[in-house]
C-alpha cells in the first residue's frame, strides 16, 4: 500500500507538502500541485481516515440507534437521514435493536467505541422499556420519540394537531360516527393522536363513544384486530382514523374479508403518508409526516451540536403535518361551514 513517504519520493517533494496537497491545509503552487497529484493517481493513493480521524479527533460519522419495526414510515426516516448526512460528508453508521435493554446498552458502546461524532436516537417499538440510565458524553438528538428523559435535543412532529387535523378531515366531510385506531396509549405519540381526534370531536360538538376508541399497535396486524372489533359493534362507526398507515392497511385486509367497499361502505384515513399509501385500492386519504424534513432537521440539529460542543441548552423541534387527500374517505354532506 502506497504511503506519502512513497508519493514524495516519486513526486521529488517533502512529504510535509504531499500533506498539504492532499489534504489542502496549506498554500502549494499549481506545478507542485500536479505532480504530486499525478503520482496520487498512479500510486491509487487511498488516505488512512483513521489516521485523519485520530488527528483531528472527529471521524466523520454518525451513529443512529433503532428499534426493530415493521412500519415502512421508520425506513423512510431512514433513508432520508442518510440521504442528508451524505449531503454533509458524513457517513451513517446504523444499528437496529429490539426491545432488549442488555443489547442495546451494548450496541450504544459499540457506537461509541467506533469514535461515532454524535448519536441519533430513534424509538419504534411500544413496549420498548429502557430504565437503565445512559451515560452519554457525546451528542444526541431523540427523534419521534424515547421511553426515558435524556439530555438530548429533540425534534418531533405535532400529533395532538395531527390527529385532530385527521378527524376533522372525517367530520368535515360528513362523518359523524367516527372509530379510532390508535398504537399501545403507552406511548405519548399514541396518546396524542387520541388527544387530537377528542379535541375534533369536542369542537364540532360531536360525543365521544369510548366503545369506538380501539387501542391496538401501529403495526399491520394492529389494524387488522382493531378494525376487527370496530365491526364486531352493534352500531358500526361509517369513518375509521387509523393511527398509522400500518394500522390502516391491517383496516383495509379487514374491511376486504368483511366484504366491505372503501370508501362506499367505511372511509379509512391513516397517519404517516408512507409511500404504500398512494398505491393502495383505493388510495388512502392520510396525514403526512414530514420524513424528509425530520431527517434533514435531525442531521442538521446534531451537527450544530457537535460543532458547538455545547451541553446545554437542549431544544425542542417540532413538526407541522399536513392532510394528503386521496380516495379513501366518502363525502356525506359537507360540514365544512358548520361547528
Amino acid at each position: 500500500m502506497a504511503t506519502m513517504k512513497d508519493i514524495a519520493r516519486m513526486a521529488k517533494v517533502s512529504t510535509s507538502t504531499v500533506s498539504h496537497v492532499i489534504n489542502g491545509s496549506r498554500y502549494v503552487s499549481e506545478e507542485i500541485r500536479e505532480r504530486v497529484m499525478k503520482v496520487v493517481e498512479q500510486l491509487d493513493y487511498q488516505p488512512s481516515v483513521l489516521a485523519r480521524s485520530l488527528k483531528i479527533k472527529s471521524t466523520k460519522t454518525i451513529g443512529m440507534l433503532v428499534t426493530t419495526t415493521n412500519n415502512p414510515f421508520f425506513s423512510e426516516v431512514i433513508n432520508a437521514v442518510e440521504c442528508y448526512c451524505n449531503q454533509h460528508h458524513y457517513n451513517l453508521m446504523i444499528s437496529n435493536i429490539t426491545g432488549n435493554e442488555q443489547r442495546l446498552s451494548h450496541n450504544i458502546q459499540t457506537l461509541i467505541q467506533k469514535k461515532i461524532d454524535g448519536l441519533l436516537l430513534m424509538c419504534a417499538e411500544e413496549s420498548f422499556k429502557q430504565t437503565k440510565p445512559l451515560n452519554l458524553h457525546l451528542p444526541v438528538v431523540v427523534m419521534d420519540w424515547w421511553p426515558m428523559e435524556l439530555p438530548a435535543d429533540k425534534i418531533y412532529e405535532d400529533a395532538i394537531y395531527g390527529g385532530y387535523l385527521a378527524t376533522k378531515t372525517l367530520l368535515e366531510q360528513g362523518h359523524q360516527h367516527i372509530g379510532i385506531i390508535t398504537g399501545n396509549l403507552a406511548k405519548p405519540l399514541a396518546q396524542n393522536r387520541l388527544l387530537g381526534y377528542q379535541q375534533a370531536l369536542a369542537e364540532y360538538q360531536i360525543t365521544c363513544r369510548p366503545e369506538w376508541i380501539i387501542e391496538s399497535h401501529f403495526d399491520f396486524a394492529g389494524g387488522i384486530e382493531g378494525m376487527e372489533k370496530l365491526l364486531a359493534l352493534a352500531q358500526r362507526p361509517t369513518a375509521v382514523f387509523a393511527c398509522s398507515d400500518t394500522i390502516a392497511m391491517g383496516a383495509y385486509q379487514t374491511a376486504w374479508r368483511h366484504k366491505l367497499s372503501i370508501p362506499q361502505d367505511i372511509s379509512i384515513i391513516g397517519y404517516d403518508d408512507i409511500n404504500l399509501a398512494q398505491y393502495l385500492a383505493p388510495p388512502l386519504t392520510t396525514i403526512h409526516q414530514p420524513k424528509q424534513e425530520l431527517g434533514q432537521r435531525a442531521v442538521e440539529i446534531l451537527l450544530a451540536r457537535i460543532q458547538q460542543n455545547n451541553p446545554e441548552n437542549y431544544r425542542t423541534f417540532i413538526l407541522k403535518p399536513t392532510l394528503v387527500w386521496r380516495e379513501s374517505v366518502a363525502t356525506l354532506y359537507s360540514r365544512s361551514t358548520l361547528k
